[in-house]
């Protein structure tokens, strides 16, 4: 571990600040849409953009990459990133908001693919694993961090917006200054999404039901925080027990993956979940209950990403992980679209309130369908010969599932070797 901080630490601290503000101006646009008396089906439509950007951007960064290269493209999605928060306060107008997400949005995806393309550079077979864990740890501790930076300043002003664009701005010197350029690199095809739903059903439906509560998660619950009355101390606590529950539970359920079934498991923390997500639905108004709500939901949530997709590989030729990692991240991206645009409807139209009814909602009809999936089909993977559990966000590009499965592949080595030896 200290190897691998110790080669990539510059790559780290650059992520650590970009996450920090990435994670910051979520929080901060839901307060600030409040104040400027922007409607809640409005700041769905604002925080559904991000996801659009950041979709067509999995799709259209790796070919910038290839044509201009790594620091250039890093530099000029870095530049925008930071130009449209400070743009944020300027133009207080919904459309105006909408594009700056879809740019944002955009240039993050841009900007994470880049930083973990030198990661996946920087890591050999022998520490794969340890910087994938670094850097979600990383992602995770920023994140929980900016959640803590919202109460240091006026919602109202403009500090709170330069604070993400100084430190993004500040993120380029670590990053530019130590890293080398990578070579460019190609793209996986994805499979086709019919052979995809064939080989795992459960994996996909998965992934389009975890996308809305993500998104709900990332950008509405802001929204949900202010619309029932909520100080800001009292968000920012929120928000953030949401991210250090999906942090503290990643390994355990990492070590329960490799040795139980994993469809199980992802129904127990779908079910989990949704029950934690309806506590705060049927019983309103209780600020306790909704930071359990929020912390049951972030530790159950989070770590079905990388569960579906590790349970996934379980049925997938190892030819096939890279091109249906692909699949999963346009299936994610499309709920996590959809997400605030219907979450957006449903507090309109029932309660503020109705929000953990639709995350609540989301997990339990994962749970449902994985215990559906169990009559339809046995597990056709033994335990012991199941693929290696590893550690990824639900905010992963391309790169970082790739980067991923490279994890699943030496782990699989490791094991057929010590298997004949």
């Amino acid at each position: 571990m200290f190897q691998v901080l110790s080669s990539s630490w510059a790559l780290l601290l650059g992520i650590f600040m970009l996450m920090i503000g990435n994670g910051l101006q979520g929080t901060l646009l839901g307060l600030r849409g409040e104040l400027e008396g922007f409607t809640t089906f409005q700041m769905s439509l604002v925080m559904s953009a991000y996801f659009v950007g950041f979709l067509f951007a999995s799709r259209i960064a790796p070919t910038l990459i290839r044509r201009v290269g790594h620091i250039r493209v890093f530099a000029a999605l870095g530049s925008t990133i930071s130009a449209v928060l400070i743009l944020y306060p300027t133009l207080t107008e919904p459309w105006a908001w909408m594009i700056g997400r879809v740019l944002i949005g955009f240039c993050f995806c841009g900007v994470y693919i880049t930083s973990e393309s030198w990661l996946n550079d920087a890591a050999s077979n022998e520490n794969r694993g340890k910087a994938l864990s670094l850097y979600m740890i990383t992602q995770m501790g920023a994140i929980i961090l900016a959640q803590y930076l919202v109460v240091l300043g006026d919602v109202s002003g403009y500090v709170l917006f330069i604070i993400p664009s100084v430190l993004v701005s500040l993120s380029f010197a670590p990053i530019l200054l130590s890293v080398r350029p990578v070579p460019a690199f190609e793209t996986t095809k994805p499979l086709t999404l019919r052979r995809l739903i064939k080989t795992s059903p459960l994996a996909c439906m998965g992934m389009l039901l975890l996308g809305g509560v993500f998104a709900a998660q990332f950008g509405m619950s802001a929204v949900y925080g202010t619309r029932v009355g909520l100080t800001v101390s009292e968000i920012s606590i929120m928000v953030s027990s949401i991210y250090v529950m999906a942090l503290f539970l990643q390994y355990p359920v990492g070590w329960l993956s490799d040795r139980m079934d994993r469809r199980l498991l992802i129904i127990i923390l779908s079910l989990l979940g949704g029950a934690g997500a309806l506590l705060s639905f049927l019983f309103p108004g209780h600020y306790w209950l909704i930071i359990v709500s929020a912390a049951v939901v972030g530790g159950a949530s989070n770590p079905l990403y990388a569960l579906l997709i590790a349970y996934a590989n379980d049925y997938l030729d190892r030819s096939d992980m890279a091109a249906a990692s692909a699949g999963f991240l346009f299936i994610n991206g499309v709920g996590a679209i959809a997400g605030p645009l219907i979450l957006g409807w449903v507090m309109t139209s029932v309660s503020a309130e109705a929000y953990w009814l639709y995350v609540g909602g989301q997990l339990l009809a994962l749970g449902v369908y994985g215990l559906w999936r169990m009559t339809r089909r046995k597990s056709l993977t033994p335990v012991s010969d199941t693929v290696s559990y590893a550690p990824i966000l639900p905010s992963a590009t391309p790169v970082a599932v790739e980067l991923a499965q490279e994890v699943y592949f030496d782990a699989e080595s490791d094991d057929t070797q010590g298997a004949k030896e």
